[in-house]
C-alpha cells in the first residue's frame, strides 16, 4: 500500500435540484465540466432536509415530497485549477452557494495502481 499527502482545495457547491443548466439538471452538467476539464474528482451528494437562503425548508418525508432537495458537488482539485473554472461556474449558476476551502489530502494505493 502507497500513501501520498498534498495539499489541495475543495470546492463546495450548493444547489438544489430543481437548478438546471440547459435542459439538464445542474449538478450532472457540473459533474460533466468537471470530469472534461480533468479535475481529480467529483461527488455529488443529496441532501434529504435542509433550508436555504429564504428559510423554507425541503424534506424527503413523504407527507411532504420536494423537487427541492439540496444538493452538494464536491469537487477536489490544485488551486490553479478552481479558479480557472470560477468564471465557467458564474455562467452555469442561477442560484445557490459556492465554498472553497484548502484541504489536506490523504490518498491511499494499492501497490498494483501506482
Amino acid at each position: 500500500m502507497l500513501k501520498r499527502d498534498a495539499d489541495s482545495v475543495l470546492m463546495r457547491i450548493f444547489i438544489s435540484e430543481n437548478h438546471r443548466y440547459g435542459k439538464k439538471p445542474l449538478y450532472e452538467a457540473l459533474v460533466e465540466l468537471f470530469r472534461l476539464e480533468g479535475f481529480a474528482g467529483a461527488t455529488v451528494l443529496r441532501g434529504i432536509m435542509g433550508f436555504g437562503s429564504q428559510h423554507e425548508t425541503h424534506s424527503d418525508r413523504l407527507l411532504r415530497l420536494s423537487s427541492e432537495l439540496p444538493i452538494v458537488v464536491e469537487v477536489i482539485d490544485r488551486q490553479e485549477k478552481i479558479d480557472n473554472i470560477l468564471p465557467k461556474l458564474d455562467e452555469m449558476m442561477t442560484g445557490g452557494m459556492v465554498t472553497i476551502e484548502k484541504a489536506r489530502v490523504i490518498r491511499y494505493y494499492d501497490t498494483e495502481e501506482s
